[in-house]
């Protein structure tokens, strides 16, 4: 790890004046990302700018709409309980994430903007153009049973990390971010960028921006959710496929739908193609089939990812069900 400097700011514009003053400088939170990368010369920040005294770690309700500031710990927003009544489906996302010492550090910011985990990009042996840009991509023709089968590009096959992510795009979540003279909202939806011609750059947010929290809508009447993840082992492990489902029933038939799935993409994957379908069905196995079919349309497997695309089908197949038959809210 090469050496630093260390500023510690108070607020939120003190901690964006530094960010200004530093051209390679980076910010810090719960560090559960960042320090790994740091110590494997994948990132290598001459500036850190720790943001835990800034005020963010606050979790309300603000207009109907609920807040979750970025420095929010994943452990307490999986326990809090306006999330455990009416998000429940990111409460499971969350638990469903990392270790329970991860979570007791992780943050929603950091958790936000993670960077992913493919073996190529953590190794600078190996040729990344998310890492460097157009020095090529050593997993295209490597072991890829971890990489993407949606979003790709000739440039990048790199999956996103995050459970929460996943949750938060089934929940249509907003992320609140500061700019340098105000705030700005931006659907989750849009947030993470595919990777195209540069996929260095992962998300819609600028080096001269700050994320301030997520926010939520009220959930609708009979509305149910559910996550289902699938991974190597039980505990501790990333997703190789997951699936987040959102619906609002009115009796057996699906009056809206959101589903977003995790491990398959070059970001978080919101499956609109399936929600077409789901939206106005009936809540039955052969309806669910046809949305997973579509979920899944487009997917461009490699030598040893293929299995995803069927297991992908048979988690969210399973969430469904799961969903629409579970507890609704109102």
């Amino acid at each position: 790890m090469q050496a630093f400097k260390y500023f510690q700011p108070k607020d939120v514009q003190g901690a964006m004046d530094l960010m200004r003053a530093h051209e390679k400088a980076m910010f810090i939170a719960g560090g559960t990302n960042l320090l790994d990368l740091m110590k494997l010369h994948v990132a290598e920040p001459e500036v850190l700018i720790d943001i835990n005294a800034l005020p963010l770690r606050t979790m309300q309700m603000r207009n109907k709409r609920f807040f979750i500031g970025a420095l929010a710990l994943n452990s307490d927003v999986a326990q809090n309980e306006t999330v455990q009544r009416n998000y429940p489906l990111l409460a499971e996302a969350l638990l469903a994430g990392a270790s329970p010492q991860l979570r007791n550090m992780a943050t929603v910011g950091g958790n936000l903007l993670q960077k992913t985990r493919c073996v190529y990009f953590n190794d600078p042996t190996f040729a990344c153009n998310k890492r460097n840009p157009g020095s090529g991509c050593s997993a295209l023709e490597g072991w890829t049973r971890q990489h993407a089968v949606l979003g790709t590009s000739p440039h990048c096959i790199a999956t996103h990390p995050s459970d929460m992510a996943v949750a938060l795009n089934a929940l249509d979540g907003e992320v609140v971010i500061q700019g340098p003279t105000q705030e700005r909202r931006i659907p989750i939806r849009s947030f993470h960028l595919e990777p195209g011609d540069t996929p260095q750059k992962e998300t819609v947010l600028n080096r001269d921006e700050l994320i301030l929290g997520v926010e939520l809508a009220e959930p609708l009447k009979g509305q149910t959710s559910r996550y289902v993840k699938v991974r190597d082992r039980s505990s501790y492990a990333f997703a190789l496929v997951s699936a987040a489902t959102v619906l609002v029933m009115d009796g057996s038939t699906i009056r809206e739908s959101r589903v977003a799935l995790g491990g398959v993409a070059t970001r978080p994957w919101p499956a609109s193609s399936a929600e077409a379908i789901l939206k106005g069905g009936r809540a039955e196995d052969a309806v669910f089939q046809k949305a997973a079919d579509a979920a899944m349309q487009g997917a461009v497997p490699r030598k040893m990812n293929a299995f995803k695309i069927d297991l992908a089908k048979r988690a969210l197949r399973r969430a469904l069900q799961e969903a629409s038959s579970g507890q609704r809210w109102g």
